[in-house]
């Protein structure tokens, strides 16, 4: 991209607000028609490519749109430091250009020094979407084939199918002990139709997200599409629930919750900026005055009050108590020799409770440290919350969402090269009615579904050619019927080039230790519409 030409949207130009909430549904049709929504409904980061060394392509572009904590994978990734990304592949249907997103993605990672894992989502496909085993074979060898084409590095990573690794099943048991049906029911909707084995593949997905952890805690990234996301945020809880302790800031002997601990913090802060207030000898019953008096200056600016009552009705009750900030190691899931531990651990000033601890010397990232070590001694895992990247969902070439079930609407990378050249040349644009017209008022690349194939596939990490067709079609000099014939005969050469990849990595394959040919006998079903 030049400097003065700014990233291409290619979310297909949709940058009104809707009124309405997403819905983020694994298993559905997923659409989002505002990908801002999920910045404010879910808590989604944006995603900045400047905050990544060597960004991928596809970050640069702007396809890559949002995320979780991928700061600290970035960090680890700049530092020499170990971490690792994961992302599996449900096998219901032939890898398409959709899926080769997060091929790439993985692949990249990879490529960075990253412990990556590619797994077959088996289990999950055979109870969400009913698929008989010999299907799931057939289209698990194919996802393989393709990615291994694609660059994944077989010796250097991970492949394993769902079903047939018994250490993650072992810890998806674990992590179903901490969990109960009311949160399946609010975060997928389930109710008492919902058969039991759907329920336990997802808490086979929370232990997928989990499994790069296991040998050692390290910044993990998930690359997924956003409908993903509630995965992502199930599985960040059950990290936390499965930690020995949780560490927090405190103020005093009580707890306060998150968002009484982010006020109390704002109005201790603006206390010790004053000359009025000795923050050395405040008390709760003096923060509670205080407190009540920057309410009320600061009522209208977004406070709740709810969690302004209750974080006052907590300092009048602590009366004389001063208030002296701290470090809070809070007992969830320690055994008593882990907690005597992490006593001896903490250095300095420090406090012992029935059910926490107190240290005044610390600070929050060296407590967590410590709270991790301690905790991996007494064996226990020691998770870190994992972090995601989200990926725009690709425009269908009809100019719908792109589904699996209409294949006019996407190319598979198993499609003879002949028909991905002719779905690109029968594929909906952004064009103008006339020639004339988009001469005089330029195409609408933002809204062109071939245009996304050149960002997200046919430019490859040639960024000058990308923002050359996007300020050609802007510009008007760009027709659309030499653009999309441009398209088809790059759709046709990747086509070509990747199916004879896929042969090769046949050989490759047989080597890997993944059993293709499962022996296992189940119920077959109906296969739902999936949005890639």
């Amino acid at each position: 991209m030049t400097e003065d030409q700014p990233t291409p949207k290619t979310d297909g130009g949709t940058d009104s607000v809707s009124s309405d909430d997403v819905a983020l549904d694994p298993w559905g049709s997923s659409t989002i028609e505002d990908y801002r929504k999920l910045f404010e409904q879910f808590g989604i980061e944006e995603f900045d490519a400047d905050e990544v060394p060597d960004p991928h392509y596809l970050m640069r572009r702007g396809a890559i749109f949002g995320h979780r904590e991928y700061e600290r994978v970035a960090e680890a990734m700049a530092n020499d430091e170990p971490f690792a990304a994961l992302s599996g592949f449900m096998p219901t249907g032939d890898p398409h250009i959709g899926h080769k997103l997060v091929f790439d993605e993985l692949i990249w990672h990879q490529q960075q020094g990253g412990e990556v894992y590619g797994l077959i989502a088996d289990l999950e496909a055979h109870s969400a979407r009913g698929m008989s085993w010999d299907e799931i074979d057939e289209h698990a060898r194919s996802y393989l084939l393709s990615l291994i084409a694609l660059g994944f590095d077989v010796e250097d990573g991970e492949l394993y199918r769902q079903s047939d690794n018994r250490v993650l099943q072992d810890l998806a048991f674990e992590i179903g002990s901490t969990t109960n049906f009311s949160e399946f029911e609010a975060i997928y909707g389930f109710g008492g139709e919902t058969n039991v084995s759907h329920m336990q593949s997802v808490v086979t997905q929370l232990a997928d997200i989990l499994y790069p952890q296991l040998d050692e805690p390290m910044p993990t990234v998930i690359p997924v599409g956003p409908d993903q996301d509630p995965h992502v945020r199930f599985a960040r809880d059950a990290a936390a629930r499965m930690r020995y302790f949780k560490v927090t800031e405190a103020f005093a002997s009580f707890e306060l919750d998150d968002g009484e601990r982010e006020l109390f913090r704002e109005l201790y802060d603006d206390l010790t900026e004053r000359d009025d207030v000795d923050t050395d000898d405040l008390r709760c019953e003096d923060a509670a005055d205080h407190l009540t008096v920057e309410i009320v200056s600061r009522m209208g600016e977004g406070v709740d009050e709810a969690t302004y009552e209750s974080l006052y009705e907590k300092l009048e009750n602590g009366g004389k108590e001063p208030i002296r900030p701290r470090v809070r190691f809070l007992d969830r899931n320690a055994n008593e020799a882990a907690f005597d531990a992490l006593i001896e651990a903490i250095p300095g000033e420090k406090r012992r409770y029935d059910a926490h601890i107190d240290s005044f010397d610390l600070d929050p990232e060296d407590a967590e440290e410590i709270a991790r070590e301690v905790e991996i001694e007494h064996d226990g895992y020691g998770f870190q919350a994992p972090s995601s990247i989200y990926h725009r969902f690709m425009t269908g070439l009809t100019g719908g969402k792109m589904s699996s079930s209409v294949p006019a609407s996407h190319i598979s990378l198993l499609d003879d090269p002949e028909d991905g050249y002719d779905k690109v040349k029968s594929a909906a644009t952004g064009g103008r009615a006339t020639a004339e017209e988009q001469r005089e008022l330029g195409g609408k690349p933002d809204e062109c579904p071939v245009y996304e194939l050149y960002a997200y596939l046919l430019a490859e990490s040639d960024d000058e050619f990308a923002a050359r067709v996007y300020e050609e079609c802007a510009g008007g000099e760009r027709l659309c019927g030499g653009c999309k014939e441009q398209a088809a005969e790059l759709m046709r050469e990747f086509l070509e080039e990747h199916q004879e990849k896929r042969e090769e990595a046949k050989e490759i394959l047989e080597d890997v230790d993944i059993d293709l040919s499962s022996d296992r006998r189940g119920l077959g079903g109906q296969e739902e519409e999936d949005a890639v």
